[in-house]
């Protein structure tokens, strides 16, 4: 009988653990960002440079995903998650004692190689655990640990920078680590081990070529001007060419790197799509808003992390929630709720300007956050509904996977929206600002102040129209998320009912 279906002991402890890892790795993805500053000076790189402390991991963890499933099968899922889990601490070590930008990039590559698997592990254990009756329960307790990441580490890596040193960034995971490794190795039941599976490395290479190469040109567009640069163009092509070739791969190999049953279920498929769209706003946004607080409200580094927590507040909230509401109503109602909330929020913030109440902007962030945890737990349960579970061990490192990749889209296609529409509101309010405008013409302390036949205010009335263009390039691309929801409440009418019957083995 599958574990589902049995009673596990020390259940509570094992999620304990499992959720330990989850945060650890989530946290390390967006942790390091204030502190890359100070890392900066530290290790002497330059501005470029000190972006591959970020890119490093992204791009070994979001490689090292995909065969997550097969090697937790080869392996066994416990022997794999705390070999990881120990690689995963040891690294973080490693990477806070670092001289070197060489070395704590190097560090970095490991980290990621090795936190790639803590996600998608803890997501098929806890599947394992509880049983289908629980499973919204379950999955409301996974996706907090997962959404809490990218919405703590910010504030963290903010207080333990200031108040400690970048280092410390790194070391806040030597606890956790030594605490999840040894519950793992006492509550953890063990799994079979599968000696004769043979690794399809052709199908993982071109797998990996199409996500790296991607990952690089997500990274690297804005700064290289996208494809008017020579770079951009070579890893579009990998990109395309990989990802093109693990598809004919994964439809003509006798044993596919992964198996092609899984593409065939339409719920899973549909739940992948609509992740992909939806994780693509999430992290955009705390992107978006922890600078526009910095620069443009003048808020301090620390109270920026501090005014962006309510959010989490809301997501964690609304995820149990929709797991307590699920009982009552169709997971694909509960969604459709959320999804047109994160419209409606994401809306009210392309209003915002840097003088907005705080009031409003509590309110706005606990609903746009509410409105992730009502998106994301249904997703999640929703997609393994109608999956055999035999695929669960691939299936979660694919989700895993998508959350990657949608974040990588959602960030790279903001900033270049920000950019370009702050040069084209630039242009537009400067065109309007002639000589003869009658304030300028005025001689009151305004028009004296921003007299452009003097250098001091045509300097200063450059900085105010700046100011102005950023203010509206914000509001533009918050705007345009706000329809990013409209794909996803389309793809809801392609869910099967949530409430069938889990396949049986």
């Amino acid at each position: 009988m599958s574990a589902t279906h049995t009673e596990v002991p020390h259940r509570a402890l094992l999620t304990g653990c499992a959720m330990m890892a989850t945060m650890m790795q989530a946290l390390d993805i967006s942790i390091a960002n204030v502190a890359l500053p100070y890392m900066r000076g530290a290790l002497s790189a330059s501005e470029s440079e000190i972006t591959w402390v970020l890119t490093s991991y992204v791009i070994a963890a979001a490689i090292m995903t995909a065969p997550v499933g097969w090697l937790a099968v080869r392996f066994g899922r416990k022997r794999l998650f705390i070999t990881c889990l120990i690689g995963f601490t040891i690294a973080s070590m490693l990477c806070g004692a670092a001289a070197t930008l060489d070395e704590i990039v190097a560090f970095r590559l490991l980290q990621g190689m090795c936190g790639a698997a803590l996600v998608p592990l803890s997501q098929a254990t806890m599947l394992d655990i509880y049983p289908f009756s629980q499973r919204a329960f379950a999955m409301a307790i996974f996706s907090s640990g997962v959404m809490a990441g990218p919405i703590l580490g910010p504030e963290l890596g903010g207080y333990l920078t200031q108040t400690y040193s970048w280092r410390y960034v790194f070391y806040v995971n030597l606890p956790f680590g030594i605490l999840a490794v040894t519950g793992l190795m006492l509550f953890m039941p063990r799994t079979p081990l599968r000696p004769e599976l043979r690794f399809d490395w052709r199908g993982f290479m071109v797998l990996a070529m199409g996500i790296g190469a991607l990952q690089l040109m997500l990274d690297r567009g804005q700064e290289l001007g996208w494809f008017g640069s020579r770079e951009i163009l070579i890893e579009t092509t990998l990109a395309g060419l990989g990802f093109f070739l693990f598809v004919v791969h994964m439809f003509t190999a006798r044993k596919p790197f992964l198996p092609a049953g899984m593409f065939k279920d339409r719920n899973f498929i549909t739940a992948m799509l609509l992740l992909l769209c939806t994780t693509s706003v999430m992290l955009s946004t705390t992107a978006l808003l922890a600078p526009y607080l910095e620069t443009l409200a003048n808020y301090p580094v620390q109270t920026a992390g501090f005014a962006l927590s309510p959010r989490g507040l809301g997501t964690m909230s609304a995820m149990f929630f929709a797991s307590w509401l699920s009982k009552y109503v169709d997971q694909r109602k509960i969604m459709a709720g959320g999804l047109l909330l994160l419209g409606l929020m994401l809306h009210a913030i392309s209003f915002w300007t840097p003088d907005v109440s705080e009031r409003q902007m509590m309110l706005t962030l606990v609903g746009q956050g509410a409105a992730v945890g009502l998106i994301f737990n249904p997703v999640t349960v929703i997609a393994f509904v109608t999956l055999p579970a035999r695929f669960r061990g691939d299936a979660t490192a694919l989700q895993a996977l998508t959350r990657n990749i949608g974040q990588a889209i959602g960030i790279s296609v903001t900033t270049f929206m920000l950019a370009r529409s702050e040069q084209t509101s630039h242009a537009d309010i400067a065109a309007r600002i002639t000589p003869f405008d009658r304030v300028l013409q005025a001689r009151t302390l305004a028009g004296r102040l921003y007299d452009p036949a003097t250098r001091q205010g045509a300097a200063l009335l450059n900085a105010a129209i700046n100011r102005q263009a950023e203010i509206i390039a914000y509001n533009n691309d918050f705007h345009m998320m706000a329809f990013v929801v409209i794909p996803p409440l389309l793809m809801l009418f392609l869910l099967r009912g949530p409430r069938a019957r889990q396949p049986a083995e």
